[in-house]
């Protein structure tokens, strides 16, 4: 909270103190926990595992609603919990607007939500995911017993690597943005909810205040980067590492993007005219953009043809890949659910064939499959649930569906008048903010990491 304490200060903001008094707050209760707790033997299991990774994620949304809520700004408290869920889990939409007439301090601290909670989150599931048998399949070799085969021997090397790996692609971000012709304040800001797939723009119209072509290609490329497994940057230089390792995840997410961008490129350039630069460069953005859950946008698809809405629709929902601060349903999870698919329809042919299922080189076991039906059923059971409750707070069905589907995906824009690209969620009422911040909160720790919260047997002492 420093540091936007001291942008605000530069320019002569009174936020500056709003900055300092919730720093100074929330280091004295961390103080007297830290004095509280001193001494105290913890062992790690699995259990305090998930109680541990809900906690912190809803301390740091609380956290970080603090400054929001006691700014200048002049908004309600569910508005800023809703603004700091949805930068802590990297989701992207915003119920605020006059963000070009904003103080700089808050625009810093909302690009900081999404940097730091999409660090957080991979850290997350390379620490716990892997015991979950159903998220991050390309971290599962961790969970090996052979040493060699893991990626490095402790995971505090592994969550260092993790933040070099971001703080060099959001430098090479920022460096570049700049070199685009962008702001340096702006260039800093975009570069850190862009790395991060997250999406929070520093002006109104997100990157359609910019018409500069090179502007959109540096993010079409750092979204798609960071849409890709952090630990496939760790191999790279790690002797012979690279080769030993391969996610089938990774050249299926990016024969979708460019098959779907393609497709949308097509459908603007054959039904719309545009000139054939524009189609490919607006519709290869867009898509990247909703297809890794960042959510910037140019301008408003819902005025793009219906075919155009057809193919954006899924993009919606798939994701990026496991093991990166994209949200979604996730590649992974479509190639395990085709190979089940492509198994199945060879049992009907050769009923007496015996075969092992894999993803890469791990083996698929009938665990992981049950994980993943589970997995499968919550996610779908989150959105339908979601979505009856914004209807009956009075949001039109469009707008409610879409607004379900993407925060439990953490996408960011839906479709429908109030929550498209050319609006935000700040028509939303308060009712709604809250169902949405819980559904953002489930979605970004992979649903079962919080719902087992609400288990009994979960509280049972073993």
């Amino acid at each position: 909270m420093l540091l936007p304490a001291l942008v605000d200060h530069a320019d002569h903001n009174d936020d500056w103190v709003v900055f300092i008094g919730s720093s100074a707050l929330v280091a004295a209760v961390c103080a007297l926990v830290a004095v509280a707790t001193r001494g105290e033997r913890i062992v790690m299991t699995q259990r305090l595992g998930f109680l541990l990774v809900t906690c912190v994620w809803l301390t740091a949304s609380v956290v970080g609603a603090l400054p929001l809520y006691l700014s200048g700004l002049g908004i309600t408290f569910e508005t800023a919990v809703y603004e700091a869920v949805s930068g802590v889990t990297t989701t992207g939409g915003t119920a605020l607007t006059g963000l070009d007439s904003m103080p700089r301090g808050v625009l810093l601290w909302r690009s900081l939500l999404q940097w730091l909670g999409g660090i957080g989150l991979v850290a997350m599931m390379v620490l716990i995911l892997p015991q979950l048998r159903g998220g991050g399949q390309s971290l599962f070799q961790l969970e090996s017993s052979d040493r060699s085969d893991k990626l490095l021997p402790r995971f505090s090397q592994l969550a260092s690597a993790l933040v070099w790996v971001y703080g060099g692609l959001t430098f090479a971000c920022a460096a570049a943005y700049y070199l685009a012709g962008m702001g340096l304040f702006d260039a800093v800001n975009h570069a850190m909810t862009t790395v991060t797939t997250a999406g929070f723009s520093t002006h109104d119209a997100s990157l359609g205040r910019y018409g500069t072509p090179a502007i959109l290609l540096v993010a079409i490329l750092f979204m798609t980067l960071g849409a890709l497994p952090a630990v496939l940057y760790i191999r790279i230089f790690l002797p012979r590492s690279f080769q030993r390792w391969s996610d089938p995840q990774v050249l299926v997410f990016l024969a979708i993007c460019l098959v779907f961008g393609l497709a949308l490129s097509a459908v603007r350039y054959f039904l719309e005219g545009v000139a054939a630069g524009t189609a490919l460069l607006t519709g290869f953005f867009n898509l990247i953009s909703l297809i890794t859950t960042t959510g910037f946008s140019t301008q408003d698809y819902m005025l793009w043809p219906n075919a155009a809405l057809g193919i954006l629709l899924p993009a919606l929902f798939i994701g990026g890949c496991a093991g990166s601060t994209a949200g979604g349903f996730k590649v992974n999870r479509l190639v395990i659910l085709f190979s089940l698919v492509s198994a199945n329809f060879r049992r009907l042919l050769r009923p007496h064939a015996v075969e092992r299922l894999k993803y890469g080189r791990i083996d698929i076991t009938p665990a992981m499959i049950e994980t993943l039906m589970i997995f499968i059923t919550l996610y779908l059971v989150l959105v339908v649930a979601g979505t009856i409750a914004m209807t009956m707070l009075g949001v039109d069905f469009l707008s409610a569906f879409s607004g379900s589907l993407s925060a439990v995906g953490n996408v960011g824009p839906g479709f429908g008048p109030l929550i498209g690209p050319a609006g935000n969620f700040s028509a939303l009422p308060d009712g709604a903010l809250w169902v949405l911040s819980f559904l953002m909160l489930v979605g970004r720790l992979e649903i079962v990491t919080v719902l087992i919260l609400l288990s009994p047997d979960f509280w049972r002492d073993r």
